[in-house]
């Protein structure tokens, strides 16, 4: 019998509901519809303190991040394109990972991490999605073959959350697949010995 995987949702924005974290939600059904655990951190979660190094994990919010990507085996961020990249409240996010530098599977070490992006139009989204999967990188996770840019010119989500367009809806689903199926394959990758 497969192990559960947990899979941690990181993204959206301040505003609970938002277009970024319907489109995570969708990706997390999937994940947990494919048996996995699954975790979201948005809205009010994502709100902590600007990262600073001297101070380190200094709120509630920054903690529960921390505790969920240590124990994550995969995890899908998701960001609004702010001006044409990832918003201050993801990356501020982002940074207080620095603080799992020294654990035994530093950032996001041997984690496939879907990456997703939501404008209003194709160059911020997919700007967005191209800097998460630089951040992904930067962090040492696997970023995930497929990612989405989600344009809300042509694409919305339904009032109980559900994606308007079909196609979308299946992108969503398959990447969720493949950073569920990464995490069942790879469970070795976890233990891979850190590069200094």
């Amino acid at each position: 019998m497969a192990r559960t995987v947990k899979v941690v949702g990181i993204g959206g924005s301040a505003r609970p509901g938002s277009t970024a974290e319907r489109a995570l939600r969708i990706t997390l059904a999937e994940a947990e519809r494919l048996g996995a655990h699954v975790s979201l951190i948005s809205g009010a979660d994502l709100a902590m303190p600007l990262y600073d190094p001297r101070e380190g994990a200094n709120s509630p919010q920054a903690q529960r991040l921390l505790a969920e990507v240590a124990a994550a085996d995969g995890l899908v961020l998701a960001s609004p394109a702010y001006h044409g990249t990832v918003s201050g409240l993801v990356k501020n996010a982002l940074d207080h990972v620095e603080e799992l530098r020294g654990g035994d599977h530093p950032y996001f070490t041997g984690r496939a991490v879907g990456c997703l992006a939501v404008g209003m139009g194709w160059q911020g989204a997919v700007n967005t999605l191209t800097a998460l999967r630089g951040v992904v990188h930067a962090l040492r996770g696997w970023p995930t073959p497929l990612g989405v840019a989600v344009n809300t010119e042509s694409t919305g989500f339904g009032p109980d959350g559900t994606c308007t367009d079909d196609r979308v809806t299946a992108q969503l689903a398959a990447m969720a697949g493949q950073v569920v199926d990464f995490a069942h394959r790879s469970p070795a990758a976890r233990e891979l010995t850190p590069v200094t």
